[in-house]
Parts: C-alpha cells; structure tokens; sequence
C-alpha cells in the first residue's frame, strides 16, 4: 500500500493573507520562503479526529487546528502577550506527552502549541 510521507501544507483563507502571514511571522516565528516553504524541525505530527460537536477548537465553525511544537510554553506565550495576541489564560497538561496552551491568529483561527514532554 502507499502512504503518506508528512505534511506537506497547511493552507488557511483569509480576509488579509499578506498580515496574516506577517503575524505568523513575527508572533510565532513561523519564517516561509517567497512561496510559503517553511523546513520544520523534525518531531512527532498528530494526526486525530474529534467530535463534531467539540469545543477543543474554539469556534464551532473552526473545522480544524493547527498545532505548534514549541521548546518552551511559557515562553512562547509571554512572547504572544507581549505582542498582544489574544491567548487562552489556561494551560494544560498531559501527562506523557506534555503541556499545550492556546492563540487566537487574527482571523480568529485557535492554534495549539505544545510543549512536548
């Protein structure tokens, strides 16, 4: 059988995608090439399905959510308040796989960074 090799994109509409783009730039430190070619740091991907009805994603007419590898949560979200991005108070933790905390892009897209443990 073939598979699947990764993911190759992830591809978002937006009202503005030139500052879209930028604050994934300068919040998240999310560096694409000309053609949105950003080379990640190889690690585990999750790939899961939720109830239709799940709240885990913030907006019910979210369909789907981007998750970060992050080295160091609590950094990394100081870093988004400072710039003033909308970030969820609370934080979790799983025991096994790590700490994961939440932001709001923009556009109003929930993004999971996680912590790996």
């Amino acid at each position: 059988m073939e598979r699947v090799r990764g993911i190759g994109g992830y591809f978002l509409r937006a009202q503005d995608p030139a500052a879209l783009g930028a604050w994934y730039r300068d919040c998240l430190g999310l560096d694409t090439d000309q053609n949105g070619l950003w080379r990640q740091e190889a690690g585990p991907t999750v790939f899961a399905a939720f109830e239709s009805t799940t709240d885990y994603f913030g907006s019910p007419t979210q369909q789907a959510m981007l998750n970060f590898r992050v080295r160091d949560l609590d950094a990394m979200l100081a870093q988004l308040r400072a710039k003033g991005a909308d970030v969820a108070e609370e934080t979790q933790a799983m025991d096994g796989v790590g700490r994961f905390g939440w932001v709001t892009d923009p556009e109003g897209n929930r993004i999971e960074l996680w912590q790996l443990a």
